[in-house]
């Protein structure tokens, strides 16, 4: 992969933005994919189930599924391991991640459903004209088949999991879509559904707008809880980046 570009995909605008969105101080909007957008969560639980039980395991606890939310393949996988009770050697750690892979790509491939909301909400971002990314803990390869069913052209700039140092909740994924955009994640609004990746975009520094999927999001000085992206306007990004900004200079 040459170094230059940076790690990431990134497309060219299909227009400027709008002489009002150069006025407001939200620059970009950074959708988390995931529970976000798309209701996959399920998916990969139930890929996760069936490495498990590959592995000797039966079921995941309901403290093993929260932890999953959110999270990258290493994380996952080793949270499935732990749950079935043996040691993850660099062989069967590859042949498990090998299945899980490839049997989410076969669950992705059927097709997967949008949040309420969600499809709907991107097209207001785009038409306000402000910048938008994909940040997801997903790999590349799997994030590019759902992508066939979201729209790659929703996105000014993609970011996966295994693109970045680190993945959620760490703060590079949404660190290195703000610097493909040529922007700092202070300018960003982050659109999350699972407290791994609310902490890393916090983290990054963005705004966030936490809409729960799976597990209930407390409040915190770092973002602002909506039921849902129904209805979602403009105006409402604005004062989630506003009322965060606010709340961090007090």
């Amino acid at each position: 992969m040459p170094a230059d570009p940076p790690v990431g995909e990134r497309r060219p605008r299909a227009r400027g933005l709008s002489e009002s969105a150069v006025r407001t101080p939200v620059a970009a909007v950074l959708f988390d994919m995931d529970g976000t957008l798309i209701d996959s969560e399920k998916v990969w639980d139930r890929s996760l189930v069936e490495v498990l039980r590959w592995l000797g395991g039966t079921d995941l606890s309901p403290e093993a599924r929260r932890e999953t939310l959110g999270g990258n393949l290493r994380s996952s996988l080793a949270i499935v391991f732990r749950e079935a009770g043996v040691v993850q050697t660099p062989e069967l750690g590859e042949q498990a991640a090998h299945r899980l892979v490839e049997r989410t790509a076969e669950l992705f491939e059927g097709g997967l459903p949008w949040r309420p909301g969600a499809r709907t909400a991107l097209r207001t971002v785009r038409e306000a004209g402000l910048a938008t990314a994909l940040v997801t803990n997903t790999g590349r390869y799997l994030t590019d088949k759902a992508l066939v069913g979201i729209g790659a052209e929703h996105f000014d700039v993609t970011v996966c999991g295994d693109e970045v140092p680190h993945g959620k909740p760490a703060p590079d994924p949404y660190l290195r879509a703000a610097a493909l955009l040529g922007l700092a994640a202070e300018d960003c609004v982050a659109v999350e559904d699972s407290p791994t990746g609310i902490r890393a975009a916090e983290a990054a520094g963005a705004a966030v707008l936490a809409v729960p999927c799976e597990v209930a999001i407390p409040p915190g000085p770092g973002r602002v809880v909506r039921p849902t992206l129904e209805g979602l306007t403009a105006a409402d990004l604005l004062a989630v980046h506003r009322e965060v900004r606010e709340r961090r200079a007090a």
